[in-house]
């Protein structure tokens, strides 16, 4: 007997993108560094889309929940404004030339750049871990 390999059903999908959501989502909430990565992954593995549309997507739900930790933690006035203000602008700067690189070069430089990140992420939380007090 040969087992088959998973098949993308919409109810499949559905229930693994809710498990990975859940588990994205605590890691967002609790550590925070790193979801975006995740998200990717979880939308090229997942649903299936490439590196350059998963990326897109992962931005998209980057976006609210940070949008949805701004607006809790300003109305509690734990924000810097101004500090946030001037991240802001180099983050806007650095995404239009991210997806201008990745509309440029295609699926296979997002996913070189993807590994390299995943790389750098394991290796910072290993130090933090092991190594930082």
């Amino acid at each position: 007997v040969v087992a088959q390999p998973w098949r993308r059903t919409p109810g499949r999908v559905a229930a693994a993108v809710a498990v990975a959501g859940v588990g994205i989502a605590a890691y967002d909430g609790l550590i925070g560094p790193g979801t975006g990565t995740f998200l990717v992954l979880a939308f090229t593995a997942l649903v299936g889309a490439d590196f350059v549309h998963g990326s897109a997507m992962a931005k998209v739900v980057n976006a609210g929940t940070n949008l949805g930790a701004l607006l809790v933690f300003g109305f509690t006035g734990h924000v810097w404004w101004l500090l946030g203000a001037a991240m802001a602008v180099c983050n806007v700067a650095g995404a239009a030339l991210g997806a201008r690189m990745a509309l440029r070069r295609g699926s296979g430089f997002v996913r070189v750049v993807l590994l390299v990140v995943v790389l750098a992420l394991v290796g910072k939380l290993g130090y933090d871990q092991w190594f930082a007090g």
